[in-house]
């Protein structure tokens, strides 16, 4: 358990139950539209009629003054040729290439740092970092690389994979192996980002869902942190406090509802994890869906209820010292404490069943584009990327605008995080899992379809609609948004 005290520099920001749902609302992807304006053309002249007819001198000066001519003209095209080929073929015609790179977050003077370091080492390669808006990026993203208009390198989640591996290029064996990924990443990294046999990303962070508790309030009820399921309910009803007329004052602990719950699809991606539910596929395990879906919406529901939808944002009713216990990632210490500098809080591992000690990982991942027309350079960035020397210096330009950087991606890395604000989240990476329910990615793709969709459900079963109708709905539109982001990643 790690107290936080310091205050950053901030940059960003089992009882069953019941439910009727309408697909989701989807927010449908801006097109990228172009305006070609086609310039004007000049005048065409007329050819001339009866112009003077100029009789050709049959010795002397004109005829040589015709080859002088003739000289300067295959002088003019041969040099014209030449220019083209130094100037516009010039990546390949003198080795240097160009390398566009799209990120998220982070901005253009903290990857300044590494990519220099890079450029120093391969000086004829040149990385032009973008800092793109995150909102409909992916729809942007993809698009543009379709069009052959898009980044050589770019950003994507980890839960995107289906909706990004159709443009992705495999990395070769000389820029990492399988073997070397798989001694360097965490488990859910490896099972994510190896397709077929091939690496299709390097992340250069992970972030783990995490318990933060309001110390105060545990202190003056002298109480434990959770560490299991059923004591986490006894001790969020304990914690509960209600006015004069029954509203809750104080919760013990934010889950039941979707809308006002921060990190609501990651919170409920943990309880299907822990009660065995294959996040890849919700069909084939529907009752296990049934019964996570009805202990999470009990928090909100009947008279012993600790949470409901009229109370704040859960991040910002545990700033303001309104909540016990808050599920979330460390970026979240930013925001809180910008919300509140005096709040004292730790974070802790989340709740668990006997022998189900796991949690849900968010984390981000470079990827080279297969439309790239520099993909043997991209790869040596790719390679420069993934190395410790380039994850320690990134961190530490990110210290340096705010208390921590990034937790690392890679495990031989761990230990110089414990003691830190860090640790808990980097402990937990080892048994963590991702799913494509992943909330606050601003992704109106296939995380935002499938949260659409999960929101429904919680909502209508909240509204005491049946849990099976509920589920029913929610299975069939997961099937459908994933089969339309089906793809298979390209082999190396």
């Amino acid at each position: 358990m790690t107290e936080n005290t310091t205050q950053p520099n901030v940059t960003r920001t089992r009882s069953p139950l019941p439910s009727s749902t309408q697909p989701a609302q989807n927010i449908p992807p801006d097109s990228e539209k172009k305006q070609e304006v086609s310039p004007s053309r000049p005048p065409v002249m007329p050819p001339m009629q009866n112009g003077p007819h100029i009789e050709e001198e049959k010795h002397g000066l004109p005829g040589f003054v015709k080859i002088i001519i003739a000289f300067l003209i295959t002088f003019l095209v041969i040099g014209s040729f030449a220019f083209l080929l130094t100037h516009v073929v010039g990546n390949k015609g003198n080795g240097k290439a160009t390398l566009i790179y799209w990120g998220l977050w982070e901005d253009e003077n903290i990857m300044q740092g590494v990519i220099s370091d890079f450029e120093r080492a391969n000086p004829n390669i040149t990385v032009v970092y973008s800092k793109q808006d995150p909102k409909q990026y992916s729809e942007r993203l993809l698009t543009r690389i379709q069009n052959g208009t898009g980044p050589d390198i770019f950003r994507f989640h980890d839960s995107w994979v289906p909706m990004v591996s159709s443009v992705l290029a495999p990395l070769p064996k000389d820029t990492m192996t399988v073997e070397d990924f798989k001694k360097t990443f965490y488990p859910v990294i490896q099972q994510d980002l190896i397709q077929n046999g091939a690496i299709i990303g390097i992340p250069l962070e992970i972030d783990t869902l995490s318990l933060f508790v309001n110390t105060q309030i545990f202190q003056n009820e002298k109480l434990g942190v959770p560490t299991v399921w059923p004591d986490f309910i006894n001790t969020s009803k304990a914690l509960t406090v209600r006015d004069s007329t029954g509203k809750i004052k104080t919760s013990g602990a934010a889950l039941g509802t979707y809308n006002n719950i921060t990190h609501a699809p990651d919170i409920i991606s943990l309880l299907f994890a822990q009660n065995g539910v294959n996040l890849k596929d919700l069909g084939s395990s529907q009752q296990n869906v049934s019964d996570a879906l009805t202990f999470y919406t009990s928090f909100a529901k009947n008279d012993g209820n600790v949470w409901d939808d009229t109370l704040d944002p859960s991040m910002r009713a545990f700033a303001n010292g309104n909540l016990a216990m808050y599920f979330g990632y460390s970026w979240d210490i930013f925001s809180i404490q910008a919300l509140n500098p005096d709040l004292k809080f730790s974070v802790n591992p989340v709740p668990h069943l006997p022998g189900r000690n796991m949690t849900v990982a968010s984390y981000w991942v470079e990827g080279v584009s297969n439309k790239s027309k520099h993909q043997k350079e991209a790869m040596l960035f790719m390679k420069f990327l993934a190395s410790k020397e380039t994850e320690q210096k990134l961190y530490s330009e990110e210290a340096k605008t705010r208390s921590f950087g990034e937790p690392y991606a890679r495990m031989d890395l761990a230990d110089s995080l414990k003691g830190t604000q860090l640790a808990p989240f980097i402990d937990s990476a080892k048994n963590a899992v991702s799913s494509y329910f992943a909330g606050e990615t601003q992704d109106s793709g296939i995380n935002g379809q499938l949260n659409g969709y999960l929101g429904n459900a919680v909502n209508s079963i909240v509204g005491n609609t049946s849990v099976q109708t509920a589920l029913d709905t929610l299975t069939q539109g997961f099937s459908q948004v994933l089969e339309q982001y089906a793809s298979t990643p390209s082999k190396p």
